[in-house]
């Protein structure tokens, strides 16, 4: 039933990884994550890789420590405490970056001795067999979009199938979805009520008991540079315009690739307080439509108190309320990376300060919805 958007077991990941050490991308992806090895250890390790924790351990966990160093200024996390030791938990993220995000918790999973999590991601970034091969060899769930009603009825049914039992299975593991479809683009990030509906439609008993059994937790994560924060200003700029904007073929790859390269400044991860069962009872007692709601703002003010909030995030919110800055040099610096952020559209694009102010919005929207 789940063999379509399940990861890959240990059998497959061993036959993935051997086809996709063959790919011609191998030498880019070697030379970036571990510059001055020979491509061929890299080749060598995938066709020798007996499973999913040996992916995880041999390549997944060097990969994501050699991006940390070579493009963060440090991760921190707070909230390992929430897990408790034999529960599985459905974890709601707040989402900036395609693949970072869920791997920078992976990383943390790993460091800390935890059990590493399912990831769902759509299916809208699985472009070849190659990008396929790697993403279920790490644990991915295949998030199956699909603009006909009928077929996201089915297809949403399966997923929320899938989850509840991976929670709940003899062999369980906690699963990392985003709380929205897709990344944040507006720097506003708020919890779709159709998710939280797509999760209960597994259950057979009552709103509380059903929502109760995902385990609930919230997540933010946080970056001091907004991941591809120059792309999202400007697919903010056209949609307001045209009231649609339209991916090139490609241009999620091309995303993905500049979310791992660019610097990322310092990243947090807080895992927030699991919803509580008085709090879901809470919910239970309003109207159908209203007790999902509530739910969602019960995780948005998970996900909002835990927010790291950077001094990029405050000299945003002083320029666009026009305060005077609090700290000038910090100011400085921000205004001087919009320049260059700025700088990398093309010339044909006029209204640079429609799109700066975009960004600078971007910036500024968890400050001001923390009242700083």
């Amino acid at each position: 039933m789940f063999d379509d958007i399940r990861p890959y077991n240990d059998a497959e990941t061993a036959a993935a990884l051997k086809r996709a050490s063959n790919n011609r991308l191998m030498e880019q992806i070697s030379a970036f994550l571990f510059p001055g090895k020979d491509p061929d250890i890299l080749r060598n390790t995938l066709n020798t890789i007996v499973g999913v924790d040996d992916f995880q351990t041999r390549v997944m966990y060097p990969a994501v420590r050699s991006i940390l160093g070579k493009t963060t200024k440090g991760l921190t996390f707070e909230g390992l405490e929430w897990f408790d030791k034999g529960r599985c938990y459905t974890m709601l993220s707040s989402h900036r970056d395609i693949v970072l995000d869920s791997a920078f918790i992976q990383y943390l999973f790993k460091d800390n001795g935890f059990p590493l999590s399912e990831i769902a991601v759509g299916d809208n970034l699985i472009y070849n067999q190659f990008v396929e091969d790697l993403m279920r060899s790490n644990r991915m769930i295949k998030v199956t979009r699909s603009t006909n009603p009928r077929e996201l009825y089915e297809t949403s049914c399966t997923l929320s199938k899938y989850i509840r039992q991976r929670v709940h299975d003899q062999n369980p593991a906690s699963v990392w979805i985003s709380h929205r479809n897709g990344r944040t683009k507006d720097g506003n990030d708020t919890t779709e009520q159709g998710l939280l509906k797509m999760l209960s439609m597994s259950g057979s008993k009552d709103f509380a008991e059903n929502m109760s059994e995902l385990n609930l937790m919230p997540v933010s994560v946080s970056y001091e540079i907004e991941s591809c924060g120059i792309k999202k200003a400007y697919e903010v700029y056209i949609k307001q315009r045209m009231g649609a904007y339209v991916k090139r073929p490609g241009e999620d790859l091309e995303s993905i690739i500049m979310g791992i390269v660019q610097q990322k400044g310092r990243v947090h991860i807080a895992f927030c307080k699991p919803i509580t069962q008085a709090e879901l009872k809470s919910c239970a007692a309003l109207d159908k439509n209203d007790r999902f709601r509530e739910l969602a703002r019960i995780i948005d003010e998970r996900i909002l108190n835990s927010w790291r909030i950077w001094p990029s995030n405050i000299a945003a919110a002083e320029l666009l309320s026009g305060k005077e800055p609090s700290d000038p040099y910090v100011t400085s610096q921000f205004e001087k990376y919009l320049k260059e952020e700025l700088n990398t559209l093309p010339k044909r694009m006029v209204d640079r300060r429609a799109i700066r102010e975009i960004l600078i919005r971007i910036y500024a929207t968890p400050a001001l919805r923390k009242g700083l």
